[in-house]
């Protein structure tokens, strides 16, 4: 009775350290298995490049899509800073432009009416015409300086159009924008640019067409560079905005593609997508985000139309590759 007592006590204890390592077993052979499929997943193409083996179906469960990138054409650009100009001055010296004009038009038909008199000698002296010719050539030099002023601060161009009050005013009512951007001193531009495209500095890079007005008058008190005016007919920046322009030059057109933004990682301060290679592999390659467009940015190197580009599980194909490349190491 005795032994048969011993004996079942013994079993119970064996029985319990088996069930222990077979469950603290488990955790590490799981463990140990995924490590294995992550580095499953990392391979090495003809040319030694990193490479990603995903079958179609780890595709589908981490929703992986894919498209092919469009050709794209871009005019040559030259990239500079600047802002968008406060409109404050400007209102200030068309109102005061507009007032000179005023009260010229005043002090004229003042001296134009007592000439008329003095000529039919009713009772007009000498002295009040005299007096009258002189508030109107007074006022004559007055306006001539508020224009001065004004093409100062605007340049000629912008403040000799037929419709500048309604211009100033789009600019008050911040419908329209005025930018000023300037070429880094020692630059210059081979001819005038043609348009621009202009984003808001440290934004989400989506640029929006830009007219040109003209050269701007001064040189920056900053930047002691070649400065040009353009304006923003369309959801321009607020005043005083740093901008970053990409001035449009004469030249031939660069080719390329056009990446979706959806289709760009950012890791450790750089930029990359991920090309399909085959049906079950992808290659990380490295990218160029300095020509921002509306839909995506231009890159017209190491790219090429056609290529498949990961547009949904980029982020996760990312992570895949690096947990895989440390559990390597």
């Amino acid at each position: 009775m005795k032994r048969t007592l011993l004996a079942l006590i013994v079993g119970s204890i064996v029985g319990g350290l088996i069930t222990f390592a077979v469950v603290r077993r488990s955790p590490e052979s799981h463990k140990e298995k995924h490590e294995e499929e992550k580095k499953s997943i990392v391979g090495h193409g003809t040319n030694g490049e990193t490479v990603l083996k995903l079958d179609k179906e780890r595709q589908e469960h981490i929703g992986l899509q894919t498209a092919p990138l469009q050709s794209a054409q871009l005019r040559p650009e030259i990239k500079a800073y600047g802002q968008v100009l406060d409109p404050t001055p400007y209102a200030t010296l068309l109102i005061d432009t507009l007032s000179a004009q005023a009260a010229l038009q005043a002090s004229s038909n003042e001296y134009q009416r007592l000439k008329a008199l003095y000529t039919q000698d009713q009772n007009v002296s000498a002295r009040a015409l005299e007096t009258a010719e002189a508030a109107m050539k007074r006022d004559s030099l007055l306006l001539a300086a508020a224009k001065t002023k004004l093409a100062l601060a605007l340049g000629e161009s912008v403040s000799n159009q037929s419709n500048l009050q309604a211009f100033v005013e789009s600019l008050v009512s911040l419908k329209h924008g005025l930018v000023r951007i300037d070429i880094p001193i020692g630059e210059s531009l081979p001819a005038a640019p043609e348009a621009a495209r202009i984003a808001a500095l440290g934004g989400d890079e989506h640029p929006v067409s830009a007219r040109f007005l003209g050269a701007a008058p001064l040189a920056s008190a900053q930047t002691q560079g070649q400065g040009f005016l353009f304006l923003i007919e369309t959801n321009p920046p607020p005043p005083g905005a740093a901008i970053l322009g990409f001035l449009q030059v004469p030249g031939d057109a660069l080719n390329g593609v056009l990446v979706p933004r959806t289709a760009i990682l950012r890791h450790e301060g750089e930029a990359f997508v991920y090309v399909q290679s085959s049906d079950d592999t992808f290659e990380r390659k490295q990218i160029e985000l300095d020509r921002p467009l509306s839909s995506g940015f231009f890159v017209h190197e190491g790219l090429s139309p056609g290529d498949r580009v990961v547009i949904a599980g980029a982020q996760q194909l990312l992570s895949a590759e690096l947990n895989a490349s440390g559990a390597e190491e």
